[in-house]
């Protein structure tokens, strides 16, 4: 189980994970072992609340696609289980940022002695430079 919240888990049955062989370099190894994860994942298939599935599909990511299936590649660790546990722990990280309130953003003005500093700044700033000016006989 992938526990998502308090309500909501995922079930291990729902996530595709096939492995892969990794990119890059790594000597000989890396052509004989599949120690890369590719991890699929249909939204639109899953036990998932609708508020979550509206959230995700959503997203203007590139991990997912038009048919509403998220796709991770983990290949950072050289063991098959490590990549697994990344690319589970990479799909929670999503869904959590995915259903997660923005804060609403309040509309500050400047205060009336900030606004003062920075006029006085500029003016200040304005005649430092006019007494580099070459003399004017």
């Amino acid at each position: 189980m992938l526990v998502l919240s308090n309500a909501v888990s995922l079930s291990l049955d729902e996530i595709e994970l096939n492995g892969i062989r990794a990119q890059g370099a790594g000597g000989q190894n890396v052509n004989k072992v599949s120690s890369a994860i590719h991890l699929r994942f249909d939204v639109r298939a899953s036990s998932l609340p609708e508020f979550y599935k509206e959230r995700l599909l959503a997203l203007s990511d590139k991990r997912l696609s038009s048919d509403g299936v998220l796709v991770i590649k983990a290949q950072q660790y050289r063991t098959r289980e490590k990549n697994r546990l990344d690319a589970l722990e990479r799909l929670q990280s999503l869904i959590r940022d995915a259903v997660k309130q923005q804060k609403s953003r309040r509309a500050t003005r400047p205060t009336r002695s900030s606004q003062r500093k920075r006029v006085d700044n500029k003016t200040a700033k304005g005649k430092k430079k006019a007494l580099r000016a070459k003399p004017s006989y």
